[in-house]
């Protein structure tokens, strides 16, 4: 398995401005309005910015299992991103200004590989990564619509 081969992405097109999505998706505390796999989250520190950590608990049916991340891109309505501790994986959003709002991408990549623990863990208890990938791609779209729709809520 290559480095190309665990990257994952989607995007989605929402009718608000960037101001209005980067308030939604850079402040790691609300992950878990968005992300079906989120079961809480504890931000070290306020305001999030470049260097910030936090701790998610993550849900899977009856499994549960906690991580650990550091903010390393902070760029105002334009891209937030974190690294995973425990897989090594970064996960960002990147807004682009659209005609008609914000083009918001929702991007896993791994370049440094993921851990070998974590590739063990989701073999014996996830499914094994690719049908575990596909897991996460149906989070990230429901992730995005989760967004689009509270983006667009509001005034």
């Amino acid at each position: 398995m290559t480095t190309t081969d665990l990257t994952l992405e989607e995007t989605v097109e929402i009718a608000a401005p960037p101001a209005t999505v980067w308030s939604l998706v850079a402040d790691p505390a609300r992950t878990r309005e968005w992300s079906p796999q989120v079961f809480r989250t504890v931000v070290r520190g306020r305001p999030v910015q470049e260097g910030t950590r936090f701790f998610n608990l993550n849900r899977r049916g009856p499994l549960f299992w906690p991580t650990s991340a550091k903010v390393v891109t902070f760029d105002p309505h334009v891209r937030f991103a974190f690294r995973v501790s425990e897989n090594w994986t970064v996960w960002s959003f990147t807004l682009e200004p659209t005609a008609t709002g914000t083009r918001l991408t929702n991007r896993r990549e791994a370049p440094r590989g993921i851990s070998p623990v974590s590739l063990g863990l989701t073999k014996v208890a996830l499914g094994g990564t690719e049908g575990f990938s596909a897991e996460l791609r149906e989070g990230m779209r429901e992730t995005l619509d989760r967004v689009k729709a509270e983006a667009e809520r509001r005034p």
